[in-house]
């Protein structure tokens, strides 16, 4: 049993030659390979050395199928979407030859001709996934592109979250971000933690105004000092153009900011094991960041926008904190409530969180592919 999986993944080369991509969609494909016999992932090679975030592949039967860079918000990237597109198809096409299934990962700059494409061109048994906000009420025109095309699929597609009126081939999945081995850990972190003493919070993405950086350090600024001298210090980890501009802004806070730029996966989870809380009052476009699900695994209370699906697994008061309003007078309102917490009510929000976890496991989210999606 073979599959293809088509997506706009970063892949680069390391110093040695080996092939390693964007860390959470290697993971996942890593996971995935359990179920079959091999897996080609076609995406794009970049000519530029791997930030450390990059992973390599575990087994042999996954196989890279290169394709060159393309997409982008400037005109110029999008004509070259366009110009590439024959080479792209074709590249496509040779590997669909090989395998049993395909799955396209949208939205993606590729996307918008792919999925015509696989619709009217190829008989292979396969499906869509969505990783996008699929509520988002003004996308950008390939992301309403897209969207449009997959609410008319007879494919199957996945999305994040539950919405009113979801097609019938429209599947709510969750990211899966987890082994078991993690869940296991993460339950004796979370029972070890306390938060009586002073608190260290987190935040995990790209460094840009967008995903809220900029929004978390003002937060924190607007604390008084009496609660300043309750939190430790404030993990950011990942990078981006603007970290001059935030890094500046954080020495005004009076609160001790860690830029740690990105970092491999373990020594995120390493960051989250240390925290008490992650912040990410985000308005990208967001489906449900996996970071949310891996830092709640290690005993961080989230503190999140209320954007796309992520209100759906996060409750006021009950496993988290929401932000109907996403700004930094906002969050400082729930910075806070967790800085006032009583040991019990933290606890209890812990006791919350464990049901909503396994199904972040890449064992559960298998399982409903092979099961719900592919019907084998």
């Amino acid at each position: 049993m073979k599959l293809a999986i088509i997506s706009h993944t970063e892949h680069y080369k390391s110093s040695t030659g080996e092939v390693v991509g964007w860390g959470p969609t290697i993971s996942e494909i890593n996971h995935l390979i359990e179920e079959f016999d091999t897996i080609y992932h076609i995406a794009m090679l970049h000519d530029e050395p791997p930030p450390s975030s990059a992973l390599p592949y575990t087994s042999e039967r996954i196989k890279f199928v290169a394709l060159p860079p393309s997409g982008g918000q400037t005109v110029g990237s999008k004509l070259r979407t366009i110009k590439l597109a024959p080479k792209i198809i074709s590249t496509v096409r040779q590997t669909l030859k090989q395998v049993d299934f395909f799955q396209l990962r949208t939205p993606t700059g590729i996307g918008v001709y792919l999925i015509p494409y696989l619709t009217f061109f190829c008989k292979k048994k396969g499906w869509y996934k969505y990783a996008g906000n699929w509520n988002q009420k003004n996308p950008p025109l390939g992301y309403r592109l897209q969207r449009s095309m997959l609410k008319k699929q007879s494919r199957k597609v996945t999305i994040n979250g539950h919405w009113k009126n979801q097609p019938k081939q429209c599947y709510s999945f969750e990211n899966p971000c987890l082994t078991l081995k993690d869940v296991e850990e993460g339950q004796k972190v979370r029972q070890a933690k306390e938060v009586s003493g002073r608190l260290q919070f987190c935040y995990v993405g790209r460094l840009e105004k967008p995903k809220g950086v900029e929004r978390i350090i003002k937060a924190f600024k607007l604390l008084s000092s009496e609660q300043k001298q309750r939190v430790e210090c404030v993990h950011l980890v990942g990078d981006g153009s603007e970290y001059e501009y935030f890094n500046t802004l954080a020495q005004t806070t009076g609160v001790p900011f860690i830029f740690h730029g990105f970092l491999p996966r373990r020594q995120v989870f390493s960051i989250y094991e240390k925290s008490h809380v992650f912040v990410m009052p985000t308005t990208a476009s967001e489906g449900f960041p996996k970071v949310i699900a891996e830092a709640m695994n290690f005993g961080c209370l989230p503190i999140v926008s209320n954007i796309s699906s992520i209100g759906h697994y996060i409750n006021q008061d009950q496993n988290g904190y929401v932000l109907e309003e996403v700004t930094s007078e906002a969050l400082c309102v729930e910075l806070i409530k967790v800085l006032s917490l009583k040991m019990n009510a933290y606890r209890q929000m812990m006791n919350n969180q464990d049901e909503l976890l396994n199904k972040f496991t890449f064992s559960y989210y298998n399982n409903r592919i092979i099961n719900e999606i592919l019907n084998l």
